[in-house]
């Protein structure tokens, strides 16, 4: 019985250290967006479906990476130097900053070629 204790709670340490050390998959934007100039009804839905698949990648990545941040903070310890926490959210937010920002440069540079390939459907 106690072998078995142990044994789960050295899994369990093992899990948790393994868990520390994962990164975070920083979500890749999607090529390729549709030029609203030239591209087809099809073309402009797909470029919308890739870009609420990154959105939704995004916001995992976002999820991962403030479980990281905490996994981090707990590793440091209740007696962690308060600059080693704040160095570890600095860190998180710069990451959670980028990601959001380019998410919306795409969907921004996504949403004026959709005004574009309106305005072309208007004058057809």
């Amino acid at each position: 019985m106690n072998k078995t204790i142990i044994t789960g709670a050295l899994l369990a340490g093992l899990l948790t250290a393994v868990a520390a050390n994962a990164e975070c998959s920083y979500p890749k934007a999607p090529a390729g967006l549709p030029d609203g100039t030239t591209a087809t009804q099809e073309e402009m839905v797909t470029g919308m479906k890739a870009i609420k698949e990154y959105n939704a990648q995004v916001t995992s990545y976002l999820s991962c990476l403030e479980g990281e941040m905490n996994t981090r903070i707990e590793a440091a310890g209740p007696d962690a130097p308060a600059d080693q926490v704040e160095q570890i959210k600095a860190i998180h937010t710069k990451r959670h900053n980028a990601a959001v920002e380019e998410l919306e440069s795409t969907a921004s540079r996504f949403n004026e070629q959709v005004k574009v390939y309106k305005s072309r459907e208007k004058k057809s």
